[in-house]
């Protein structure tokens, strides 16, 4: 039982056979019912034809020689009278009728056992009523050994054709059976060709789009893996170096707080890079806390600006601040870290006496906060990537800036967790613009 459990193929084909078995018995039962049921009507009819002939002979000979015929056909005529043995087997109801000089039309006497017995009553005052027993057992016989042998090829057959047609059934299962193993194992380039536009189909489809979406999230594994290795071994080697010299003492006195300096500057930047995977992975995660808070957005932008100032002061860069009251509710933590990471990023790639903009823009149906820099600005072909993790458009300016490429990440992850979006515009050598949409449904305009 366990095999036929385990195996679609075995479980189609018993499946058919149970249907088969089922459908004969109630073939037969149907049949045994329709021979319980004869048709009477035509037997009564038969009969009376054939005392019609019986009467229209007067040659006992050739009367003799007709009985004999009939009889090979399962017609058994006798003539009988009131004191006839035969009809003493017979219902007194229906032999008094027999006899009854009301009576002037064939009628059952008994019908059981495949042997109907009609009795027709005297033609005239000079003969005597007749007896037909009409065995039709052969016939009836004859009909089911048809049945059975009809019903068995079609089992036979069947059962050939179902075994055959199972084995095409399971085949693209056995194939998404090989192709999900091979991926287990490790091989995630597998995919199935096929030309089925069934079910089957549409499953392979979307086996082949997993198998897809699972190779590109392997590879971003690998990079972020990567990255991070990458992002970890440059802030440690520094340290390790300068922590060796320190000890050697190969460093002159008067530049031994420079270098402690650098080594704090790293171990601050390997701090910055861990509160970033963490807070990226607990973003990820089903289980961050998402506590929705109402609050004015412009003075939570006031406030990140305030924060920022040293940064922005030592480049004198320049703030223009266009923002109009406007309340959210939204998970206030996670917008100030939009905020900082946005602002942040305006102040880092903005040179010395630049602008940064900020401005919200309000409708009935959104709230737009847009953040402008007269920085570099971002080349256009690398503006699709900017929001991956660990992307960086310039590595060598990023790595001298203490970037990480985490930044927007966080950003698109937090806006993206509170259904808003953000789109960003870019042209080299005029600065960067990043716009955040945030929904009515999480506004109030005051």
């Amino acid at each position: 039982m366990k095999i036929v459990r385990k195996s679609l193929r075995l479980r189609i084909v018993v499946t058919f056979f149970g249907i088969v078995i089922v459908s004969l018995i109630l073939s037969f039962i149907l049949n045994m019912q329709s021979q319980a049921n004869t048709p009477n009507h035509s037997m009564i009819t038969i009969a009376e034809d054939i005392a019609t002939m019986i009467n229209l002979i007067d040659d006992p000979e050739k009367v003799k020689t007709s009985l004999n015929v009939f009889a090979r056909y399962g017609l058994n005529i006798t003539s009988v009278n009131e004191q006839s043995e035969l009809l003493a087997s017979l219902p007194d109801d229906k032999v008094n009728k027999l006899f009854d000089k009301n009576t002037t039309k064939a009628f059952m006497m008994s019908n059981k056992d495949e042997t109907a017995i009609v009795g027709v009553p005297r033609m005239n005052e000079e003969k005597d009523a007749l007896l037909i027993k009409i065995n039709f057992s052969s016939i009836f016989h004859n009909v089911k050994r048809t049945l059975f042998i009809s019903l068995l090829t079609v089992l036979v057959i069947g059962s050939l054709l179902i075994m055959f047609m199972s084995g095409y059934i399971v085949r693209p299962i056995k194939r998404l059976t090989a192709a999900a193993k091979k991926m287990a194992s490790g091989d995630l380039s597998v995919r199935l060709k096929h030309n089925n536009q069934d079910e089957f189909g549409e499953l392979m489809e979307s086996f082949n789009h997993m198998a897809s979406e699972l190779q590109k999230i392997d590879s971003v594994r690998d990079d972020f893996v990567s990255n991070v290795s990458h992002e970890m071994q440059s802030p440690l080697t520094s340290i390790r170096g300068f922590t060796r010299a320190l000890q050697d003492g190969v460093i002159p006195l008067e530049e031994q707080k420079e270098h402690l300096d650098i080594i704090y500057e790293e171990t601050l930047r390997l701090s910055r890079l861990s509160d970033n995977l963490l807070r990226l992975a607990s973003l990820d995660s089903e289980h961050h806390p998402f506590n929705l808070t109402s609050f004015q957005l412009d003075e939570q932008l006031r406030r990140t600006i305030v924060l920022a100032e040293p940064q922005w002061a030592h480049k004198n860069i320049r703030i223009e601040l266009d923002l109009l009251p406007c309340e959210i509710t939204v998970d206030k933590d996670l917008f100030e870290q939009v905020w900082q990471n946005l602002i942040n990023n305006a102040i880092k790639y903005t040179g010395l006496d630049g602008v940064i903009h900020i401005a919200i823009e309000m409708s009935t149906s959104f709230v737009k906060v847009s953040i402008r820099d007269s920085g570099q600005g971002i080349p256009e072909e690398a503006l699709p990537y900017i929001f991956d993790r660990f992307y960086m458009v310039d590595k060598a300016r990023s790595s001298a800036l203490r970037g990480n490429g985490l930044g927007l990440s966080i950003v698109i992850k937090i806006l993206k967790l509170h259904d808003c979006t953000i789109d960003v515009e870019s042209r080299v050598g005029e600065g960067t613009q990043f716009t955040v949409t945030i929904p009515k449904t999480l506004t109030t305009i005051k």
